[in-house]
Formats: C-alpha cells, sequence, structure tokens
C-alpha cells in the first residue's frame, strides 16, 4: 500500500482559525506575493486559494466585507466578472486547463468556508482530476506548490494593465 501524507490539512483542520476575516486582514498587509494576491483591482482581488481542489484554484473577492452578491453594489460585482475573465485568461495560458468550474457558495449551507466574506472560486479542471483520492484518501494531489502556481500565472499576464475596452460606449455610441 502506497501513503501519502497531507500534513498541512490536519494543522488546517484542527488548528484555531482566525477570528478576523482573512479576505479583509490579507489585503490590508500589503504582502501580496505572501498572501497569495495576484491582481488588485478597485473593487475586488484575485487571489490564489491556499487550501485548492486542483492547482490554479483561485478566488475573486470584493473588498467590501459583504455576505452575500446581493449586498455588493454594481461597480462591485462588475469588477468582479471582469476580474473572472481576466483569472480564466490567465489559467488557460499558465496550466492549459480543460475546462472551468466557477462560482459563489453563499452561505454556510452551501458551503462557504468564510460565509461572511462573499467570494467567487475559479477552479481549473482537467479530465480526471477528480480521482478516488478526495473519496477514499480524503486528500488532495496537487503537482506543484502554490509558489510555483502564483509565479507562472503572473508570467501568463494576470497583473498585467486591463485591454483598452472595446465595443460600443456605455452612451452607446
Amino acid at each position: 500500500m502506497i501513503r501519502l501524507w497531507t500534513p498541512w490539512r490536519m494543522a488546517f483542520i484542527q488548528g484555531e482559525k482566525p477570528h478576523e476575516c482573512i479576505f479583509c486582514t490579507k489585503p490590508a498587509e500589503q504582502n501580496d506575493r505572501a498572501n497569495y494576491i495576484l491582481y488588485r483591482g478597485q473593487y475586488c482581488f484575485i487571489i490564489l486559494n491556499a487550501y485548492p481542489y486542483t492547482s490554479g484554484h483561485l478566488m475573486v473577492v470584493p473588498y467590501a466585507h459583504k455576505p452575500s452578491l446581493e449586498d455588493l453594489d454594481s461597480a462591485a460585482t462588475t469588477e468582479m466578472m471582469e476580474l473572472t475573465k481576466r483569472a480564466i485568461v490567465a489559467l488557460r495560458k499558465a496550466e492549459r486547463p480543460e475546462a472551468f468550474n466557477v462560482g459563489i457558495n453563499i452561505g454556510r449551507a452551501a458551503g462557504a468556508g468564510i460565509a461572511d466574506h462573499v467570494h467567487l472560486h475559479v477552479v481549473p479542471r482537467w479530465a480526471g482530476d477528480n480521482n478516488f483520492m478526495p473519496v477514499v484518501g480524503n486528500a488532495r494531489l496537487l503537482p506543484e506548490f502554490l509558489e510555483s502556481t502564483y509565479d507562472k500565472l503572473l508570467a501568463a499576464g494576470i497583473a498585467d494593465p486591463p485591454p483598452a475596452a472595446s465595443g460600443p460606449s456605455p452612451t452607446g455610441t
């Protein structure tokens, strides 16, 4: 029998959880690399998930500490979608996934690990990536360290200035 150990998961499971919101404290620390913050927008930021489902699992998080999507203003929700597109473009280039799961878990019953601060997950997927390990071994197999994923996404342009707007202007002209 082969044994695969993931001791960092037990530290997370059994460890004391921070009393403050990590989605509020991490951006305030101004230490983006250590906190895996890849991009800062005006209303939202992109961060690597420290406990990812797959390599490249990102989250798009508004700066506003709100529990649900409908609590955000239009500017934040619009930027959330634009940053989701930015994340997908960079992930396609850096990780070459076959597909994506994009979603928001609103409330604990829906699976939100941090229910008081809404955030959107962008999970790159590959055929066969959901193997027996999560079911039998209660472990996830990730082929690269978070730091490597972080560097690949920066190299893929996730933090580059946004492209010039195209299409009709907001006034329709």
